[in-house]
């Protein structure tokens, strides 16, 4: 048997007024997803654990059947392993924004108006000339998302806060904080970090030149989500599938190296709604030919999402249903494959922000009668045949463990 989990990043959200009181699944055209729906079961399953961060890497942790609560260690070192950097043990790595801020304090935006890789690269360099050293190392990412690693015994426990999160409010309120005397010294490392970042990047040439062309400016470095490197079980190990990883988002790779999944680049691929969902698809039906399960996912739903843009989510979810999925259904032995179809989170459009509600999955499997559902959305999965998943019982539903 053969298995892909495909991944809508923060496509579940809330009951809307604009919608009628429907959700942006409950309105989306998605054929393909619905026919999965009709022909497999249905359930809802918690992503995020009690009173525990709603990070992406939190959720799909438990979506592949890894206790968070053991094995995250922060966004940081997911996407260390992504882009190929080796961590010490003492190494603490953070995720690291380069945010827009306004003249009064508040956050603008988490992604400097999305700003192209090239352009933040530069940005990144110019940070490790006037504000890094041997103890404080940049790393240049995929547009926003960039790396900050600390060196020679900075502890991680520190309280960051994610500025996808905090859009509006300003930045001084939300500045890093020590959870005990020892990170004293890094929350005051970080927070000069950021304050002295300011004062370089607003004068920079890149941002000049986006100010200029009326786009938002990177005008600030945001560490957060801090953790060192874990100690993982290979997925291989576990169930004995041999894995592969689609995705555009460093933090998805990572998890899928710690995992022992292969990296499958896509030409193309940005993390946002012009992705190259023809790319992923082909990857995806490519990679079952060398492999048992491909995990493939994409990050717009999410984007849509933390911007608060009601019509582009629905849009990102419909191009997923007819680009990703009715490219990959047509080319595969259907009935020798399963198919599992989730969001990893909620990304409400009202908020903006991630939060740990349940989300609606379906599992095709062929072998399987199918349950009463009919359409693939928050409300008609709660009605499905696994009713409340947690911990890892869907990754095990998913290969026919439970």
């Amino acid at each position: 048997m053969k298995y892909i989990i495909l991944i809508m990043d923060g496509a579940a959200d809330r009951p809307l007024r604009q919608l009628g009181g429907k959700t942006p699944l409950c309105v989306a055209k998605k054929e393909h997803i619905d026919y999965l729906a009709e022909r497999g079961r249905c359930g809802l399953f918690k992503t995020i654990p009690e009173n525990f961060s709603t990070c992406s890497g939190v959720a799909n942790l438990s979506i592949l059947g890894y206790d968070p609560l053991k094995y995250f260690q922060g966004r940081g070192v997911l996407e260390a392993a992504a882009m190929g950097i080796q961590l010490e043990d003492t190494d603490v790595a953070f995720r690291c924004n380069t945010i827009c801020i306004t003249e009064d304090g508040k956050i603008k935006n988490h992604s400097a108006g999305h700003i192209s890789s090239e352009e933040a690269e530069v940005l990144i360099e110019e940070a490790n000339k006037k504000i890094g050293s041997d103890k404080v190392v940049f790393y240049p990412g995929v547009s926003y998302r960039h790396l900050l690693v600390l060196k020679g015994g900075y502890s991680p426990d520190v309280e960051c806060f994610p500025p996808h999160d905090y859009v509006g409010h300003p930045y001084k309120e939300l500045l890093v904080k020590p959870k005990n005397t020892e990170a004293v010294r890094t929350a005051e490392l970080l927070n000069n970090l950021i304050e002295d970042s300011r004062e370089f990047l607003e004068r920079h040439p890149v941002n000049t030149k986006r100010k200029k062309e009326g786009k938002d400016i990177a005008n600030m470095l945001w560490p957060w989500s801090p953790g060192k490197r874990p100690q993982m079980e290979l997925f291989s190990e576990r169930f004995g599938i041999k894995g592969a990883v689609v995705s555009a988002v460093d933090l998805i790779k990572g998890i899928g190296i710690y995992c022992g999944f292969d990296v499958i680049e896509v030409k193309g691929a940005t993390g946002l709604y012009n992705t190259n969902y023809e790319g992923k698809a082909d990857a995806c039906v490519d990679a079952l030919n060398g492999y048992d399960l491909v995990y493939v996912h994409v990050e717009a739903t999410d984007e849509a999402g933390h911007e608060g843009n009601l019509k582009l989510k629905i849009q990102c979810i419909e191009d997923f249903d007819k680009r990703l999925v009715g490219n990959i259904l047509p080319r595969i032995d259907i009935k020798n494959t399963v198919i599992a179809v989730l969001p990893d989170h909620y990304t409400p459009v009202e908020t903006g922000a991630h939060s740990s509600e349940p989300v609606p999955f379906l599992i095709y499997h062929p072998l399987l009668p199918p349950d009463n559902v009919k359409s693939f959305d928050e409300e008609s999965c709660s009605s499905g045949v696994y009713g409340l998943c947690e911990g890892d019982d869907f990754i095990n539903l998913v290969i026919g463990r439970r």
